[in-house]
């Protein structure tokens, strides 16, 4: 039960520590393989601490008190729980204090989450009688230390290129953020944790920044910088443009000469990080040198660094034996009379943009064989620090369970997998923007047909985003615009993912290539997309499993989970829960089949519930009794979410022709 400014200050002056940051996973199964990853992660690289992330508004909350419960108690990590604020209420955060103590955790990253809601757009729940007003941070840390005295140790967040809300951060400026970031550490905060950031001399502008700010008023407070690795292309863009953090030329050149093979982007990743922490070593700190890292789950790119950083304690034994790069095969004594060899990994993804996108689906590489949730009590029989260190780095059968998911797993991943859920591991339904921000830009809608032109111009392109997607359509899901814009037009039926059919391109074709070079790709066309129950029941569910459609195509459905409205919530599949569609692959040149983008019962259940929750966020973008709000919650209700998946990827047209024809 230490706290962390404890530990650090047990720590030699000169000495060096790392932290590592998690998410809750948003199945049973990827909950299970992330404690056996945090078996092997704790026990090889020894980190000083652990974070764990708390969804917007509290909507992570039971998640994440188990996954800290699992951290704290069972595998005896130091774990510092973030906490948000904002959007809530002082139950929600009296609760979860309380339950930190109860479950031993002594540290909290007091953070304020999502942009407040204007106080004519709370719920009745968050404007419950009594409720303290969390409107910042500092509100939050004054909180605790009122209610807790000093429990706990609490840490703040500090925005080396400033902070801002919005998605043009107009007023992003570090000097502007010192006056709150001081408010936060007199209310009480213990030490600073950055958000991710790519340029070094703006970080080391940020450090002096706040030594020197007001004659040293925020003294000798630790400062820990936080750092990314780099998974691939599109999730880095994604990433840094949420977070407004800048990519220096230097680093965006040397990633866009190969952003089309995520084993190149991951390989140079590991150098690009690992460099950024040389040139930290380089300066002169106040007290020991911290390290923080968002993990997104994934443990292989983030060994690798700090393995090549010299980071791990030296308790840990030499494993240079082992590996030497992200990609090497590698051969180590076998264990228990098994030759263990090590698996090649960094499996290619297609250049696609990530999570929630309307333009395409977020893709993974997973293993070809689907084995069993590992029992990590099984991990810990390893013989020595050295091998788990092996098996964290993908060595032996083990091993392979630390590499099936070498990149994020999404909303189209394996949901066995620890890395299944948000790719910025902060889960929980958002918008990602203020209400006001969401008003103008998507309006107030006040009929079905303002709603339908809304997801029409995203597909055409003059609308750049809408609630389910954080970007433009990709040159991709151009292809099928025309498509898309008929379902809408014609049928009234709103898509939020979708992808052409595609039938072995080469891997290096500018709109649909991925990976090596020398391979190809192919893809099973499918869309997912928002339909009234009554259009959903009688006119697609009978087509879609008649004797002529069926044997062509698989489909999801369900219903909003909190409607009123809808006949039953039950979910509804044309496959059998264990079928597994794997709707994009490719091959290449000595490497087994990649099969980066699956549609699968278990994810496609967990994607239901935010997908709603985000519209959810939308209404509450606009006053309870206005007709926009009135109006998007019975749509809602009334809607179900399907996903149609066509398997003939030779008939281009095939998927098409199906839907408008019901």
């Amino acid at each position: 039960m230490e706290k962390i400014t404890d530990k650090i200050a047990a720590l030699p002056p000169h000495g060096t520590y790392f932290s590592l940051e998690f998410f809750p996973p948003k199945t049973d199964m990827g909950t299970s393989n992330l404690q056996a990853r945090l078996s092997r992660m704790s026990r090889a690289l020894h980190p000083l601490f652990i974070t764990i992330t708390w969804g917007a508004g509290g909507s992570t909350s039971s998640r994440s008190l188990e996954l800290a419960e699992i951290c704290q108690r069972q595998l005896g990590l130091t774990t510092c729980l973030h906490l948000t604020c904002t959007n809530t209420n002082q139950r929600v955060v009296d609760e979860a204090l309380k339950a930190a103590k109860d479950i031993g955790v002594r540290n909290i990253l007091a953070l304020r989450g999502d942009p407040p809601r204007e106080h004519e757009y709370r719920s009745e729940e968050q404007e419950m009688e009594g409720a303290e007003k969390f409107v910042w941070a500092a509100d939050l840390v004054l909180y605790i230390r009122r209610t807790h005295g000093d429990y706990f140790c609490i840490g703040v967040a500090g925005y080396p290129e400033g902070h801002s809300d919005e998605s043009c951060p107009i007023d992003q400026d570090p000097v502007h953020d010192m006056p709150y970031l001081v408010e936060k550490v007199q209310a009480g905060a213990d030490f600073i944790m950055t958000q991710l950031f790519y340029d070094v001399d703006a970080y080391l502008s940020y450090v002096d920044l706040v030594r020197n700010y007001r004659e040293g008023v925020l003294g000798t407070i630790p400062i820990i910088p936080g750092l990314m690795p780099i998974q691939n292309y599109q999730i880095l863009k994604r990433t840094t443009k949420l977070s407004h953090a800048k990519l220096p030329n230097r680093i965006l050149q040397r990633l866009e000469e190969i952003k089309g093979d995520d084993e190149e982007v991951k390989r140079v990743g590991v150098e690009i990080i690992s460099e950024i922490v040389d040139e930290l070593k380089r300066v002169t700190v106040i007290g020991p040198r911290g390290y923080h890292f968002y993990t997104l789950n994934l443990e292989k790119a983030v060994s690798f660094i700090l393995e090549r950083c010299h980071l791990i304690p030296s308790s840990t034994p030499d494993i240079d034996e082992y590996s030497s790069s992200a990609i090497d095969d590698t051969e180590v004594p076998p264990t228990n009379g098994e030759h263990v060899t090590h698996l090649v990994t960094g499996l290619s993804r297609r250049n696609q943009v990530s999570v929630r996108r309307l333009s395409s689906p977020h893709n993974h590489v997973i293993p070809l064989d689907r084995s069993p949730t590992l029992n990590p009590s099984a991990l810990l029989d390893a013989s020595s620090r050295a091998i788990t260190l092996a098996i964290s780095h993908g060595v032996g059968s083990l091993g392979r369970e630390a590499t099936w998911d070498d990149y994020p797993n999404g909303r189209f991943g394996d949901a066995r997998s620890p890395a299944f859920g948000e790719i910025d591991g902060y889960g929980g339904p958002s918008l990602h923007h203020s209400p006001s921000t969401a008003r103008t830009k998507w309006g107030s809608p006040e009929s079905r047909s303002d709603i339908s032109d809304l997801f029409k111009r995203h597909v055409m392109g003059s609308l750049d985003q809408l609630p389910w997607s954080e970007g433009s359509l990709n040159e991709e899901t151009r292809v099928i615009k025309h498509e898309l814009c008929r379902l809408i037009e014609e049928r009234g039926w709103w898509s939020i993912a979708s992808q052409p059919a595609v039938d072995g391109v080469s891997s290096d074709d500018p709109i649909f290539g991925w990976g090596p070079k020398g391979g190809f790709v192919f893809q099973k066309a499918f869309v997912e997309f928002f339909i009234p129950e009554k259009d959903w029941k009688t006119i697609v569910r009978p087509y879609l499993n008649s004797t002529v459609v069926a044997p062509d195509v698989s489909w999801y459905a369900a219903p909003c989970p909190s409607s009123t409205v809808t006949e039953n919530n039950s979910f509804e599949s044309s496959d059998p829960a264990s079928a597994v569609n794997s709707v994009t692959w490719g091959v290449f040149p000595g490497k087994e089949i990649v099969t980066p983008t699956i549609v699968e019962e278990v994810s496609f259940r967990a994607w239901v519930d935010e997908a709603f929750g985000i519209w959810a966020e939308w209404e509450h973008c606009y006053a309870p009794e206005s007709r926009s709000r009135c109006l998007l919650q019975e749509e809602r209700e009334r809607c179900w979410l399907v996903n149609v998946i066509c398997h003939d990827f030779r008939q281009k047209n095939r998927l098409w022709e199906i839907l408008l024809s019901a």
